[in-house]
């Protein structure tokens, strides 16, 4: 896997390398803004991108918008989005432009060296993975008519789980039911999010977050 790294902060960014480079993957270009993104992303064609969100020169959202940048350019470039805080506007820009190979992830999760090292490479193969902090924002807006509004404690449980990338089976052992049980709730909540049910596994969660990224419609 060959992986670039857009992070101001030179002691994360080398962090970052040795972590990957310990893991077998390789970094091949760093930079330390936006822009500098691109052209790294141009050059290279890299597996994944990790980015931080506010860089130079008004520490913001370049990180971001270079992300948008080269998910428009490169459309389906996996982007792992790092941020030092939950910023729900940035994840659910990300997420509207296609759930597919996009994560979103606090820094202090890097901490975590598994865990991260397993989102990274999920999230090169296509996958998604949110930070379980964004999830509970997502999930936490209250707004009139909203169809989550529906949804029963332990559906939105489960809702945030998929929303992470997680299986059948490992939200069944997180939350201590049946495979069988989740199956159920899985199709409850579809059901009353009106999204559609034969997409497959990973589709039906990539809905699911476009879904949440819309804000609920």
């Amino acid at each position: 896997m060959r992986v670039v790294i857009a992070e101001d902060s030179v002691l994360l960014r080398e962090g970052l390398v040795r972590l990957l480079g310990d893991a077998g993957i390789e970094t091949v270009a760093t930079v330390g803004d936006g822009p500098g993104l691109l052209g790294i992303v141009d050059e290279h064609d890299p597996d994944l991108a990790i980015v931080d969100v506010r860089m130079p020169p008004s520490f913001t959202d370049e990180g971001l918008r270079a992300a948008l940048a080269v998910r428009e350019r490169k459309p389906g470039t996996p982007i792992l989005v790092l941020s030092q805080y939950v910023e729900e506007r940035y994840a659910t820009d990300l997420i509207g432009g296609g759930a597919e190979g996009v994560g979103y992830l606090l820094k202090e999760r890097v901490s975590d060296i598994a865990e991260f090292i397993d989102a990274v490479r999920r999230i090169a193969a296509g996958g998604t993975v949110i930070d379980p902090e964004v999830i509970g924002q997502l999930l936490g807006r209250r707004r009139v008519g909203d169809p989550l509004e529906a949804l029963t404690p332990r559906e939105r449980e489960v809702l945030g789980l998929m929303a992470q990338g997680r299986s059948n089976g490992a939200i069944a052992a997180d939350l201590v039911v049946t495979e069988g049980a989740v199956e159920k709730h899985i199709s409850n909540i579809f059901m009353k999010l009106d999204l559609q049910l034969a997409q497959g596994g990973h589709r039906r969660v990539m809905a699911v977050l476009a879904y949440l990224g819309r804000g609920g419609g």
